[in-house]
């Protein structure tokens, strides 16, 4: 890693990790952060699981992996939020249940037991160790995804028909109830083992995909009627002309992708990106805007072929493979040839759907455009307003709504600012050295136009 003044430095690169769970785990997961230096959390506590989920969404936007301090509250936000960074959880182990059931033994000699979130198989294991003597076991099994409302009842009726003496309960704030009602319950807790275990994954998972994001792709873009187009032209300098303008736009694509574009011929160009940046450009390998956009102005066709691979050569043959699959279904296609060979596509060669601009002002549409802020942009940023009501933002929040990089962003909001679209109204330390994070106001979204 390189610093401003030129030095090399052997800093490792921070990696935001955002912690998902009750207040009461959260001293134990900063406690075992410790050991971790190239992680900064995100500290996201919740008083109820049902809060996991609008937490869960906050974190795909602000962090780069995500770990939640149970099994329960991350099933429950992964069936609610679509994750789209690293997410995992601290699992409950044998290590975690020997000390509560020791306790329990202990102080009143379990007979009966009442249990959540383990399994019947886990418990009788860990007694059979323990050597204690046979103990009837009730586990609760009704729903896959119980709220704390849901536990307090089951193990409450199951203390009151007298089928459990005592409870075991993954849930800190129903052992807290339990023991208010006078009923003898334990809270199991991950161990610190089972935390750094899992914090070590968590590092894992992230390093695995900044390498695949850092995966190179080539691409390959054939006009498909560009000799028919250019025996239409009345002059050789409307061919050139028309070669011209096909360029431009293609060269726009590629600066999206933050890319290096190769002209081979007059009808055929070699672009190189990254993975990450061209799965988020095509909304996750789903879209080629690219050739609706020449479509429309041009009437041009495109042939499109994409190739990943483990190395510059490979991606270059798969690009080829994937060219000649475009072209073999009749063009004005695009296809994605993957590193083990398997094949994505055909691709949509069309925008994505978003807000209908025909609602907004044509004089601010305009006006954006001009700035650089394209009708795909305006329309993700105008939807995000009204779902979420926010106009103020930082870069990484921005790079995250419109699908793009950061550094594409801190390009745009230096053309925004000139345009008079946006403001700077504060800025925020970050726990590293080095610039503090500046917010934006998206003023224009305030205007009553839009």
């Amino acid at each position: 890693m390189w610093t401003e003044e030129g030095t090399q430095t052997t800093e490792m690169p921070e990696i935001r990790i955002a912690i998902i769970g009750p207040r009461a785990m959260m001293k134990k997961m900063e406690h075992c952060l410790k050991g971790f230096p190239s992680f900064v959390s995100i500290l996201k506590e919740y008083q109820t699981v049902s809060e996991a989920a609008e937490l869960a969404r906050a974190a795909n936007a602000e962090a780069d992996v995500m770990l939640f301090t149970g099994e329960i509250p991350y099933e429950f936000a992964k069936s609610k939020v679509q994750l789209r960074i690293p997410a995992l959880f601290v699992p409950l182990t044998s290590s975690s249940l020997y000390s509560c059931l020791f306790r329990l033994e202990r102080t009143h000699g379990i007979s009966s037991l009442s249990v959540d979130t383990l399994s019947k198989t886990m418990i009788e294991t860990a007694l059979h160790e323990l050597g204690g003597p046979e103990v009837e076991l009730e586990i609760y099994e009704k729903t896959a995804h119980p709220t704390e409302k849901d536990l307090l009842q089951f193990h409450r009726e199951q203390h009151k028909t007298g089928r459990s003496l005592c409870a075991l309960t993954a849930f800190n704030s129903v052992a807290v109830q339990l023991a208010k009602d006078g009923i003898p319950c334990e809270c199991i807790v991950p161990t610190n083992q089972d935390i750094i275990v899992t914090l070590e994954r968590a590092l894992l998972s992230t390093e695995w995909r900044r390498k695949k994001e850092a995966q190179v792709v080539m691409g390959l873009i054939h006009v498909d009627n560009f000799s028919k187009l250019a025996d239409s032209q009345i002059s050789e300098h409307e061919v050139q002309r028309l070669q011209l303008d096909i360029h431009h736009m293609v060269l726009n694509f590629v600066e999206h992708l933050d890319g290096h574009l190769t002209q081979l011929a007059a009808n055929e160009y070699l672009f190189v990106t990254t993975r990450g940046i061209f799965e988020r450009e095509t909304g996750g390998y789903k879209r080629i805007p690219l050739a609706k956009k020449l479509e429309r102005a041009y009437g041009v066709h495109l042939s499109i072929g994409v190739g990943f691979g483990y190395s510059a050569g490979e991606a270059g043959m798969h690009a080829r493979q994937s060219l000649r699959l475009a072209r073999d279904g009749g063009g004005d296609n695009c296809f994605i040839v993957r590193e083990d060979e398997s094949v994505i596509g055909p691709l949509e060669m069309t925008e994505p759907k978003g807000l209908d601009l025909s609602l907004v002002d044509a004089a601010l549409v305009k006006k954006a455009e001009a700035a650089g802020l394209t009708s795909i942009y305006l329309s993700r940023l105008i939807s995000h307003t009204t779902r979420f009501g926010r106009i103020d933002y930082y870069a990484q929040e921005l790079a995250s709504v419109l699908g793009v990089t950061t550094r594409s962003v801190h390009r745009f909001l230096l053309a925004w600012m000139d345009a008079g679209l946006i403001d700077i109204i504060g800025e925020e330390k970050g726990a590293s050295r080095g610039r503090p994070r500046q917010k934006y106001r998206m003023t224009f979204l305030n205007d009553k136009k839009v």
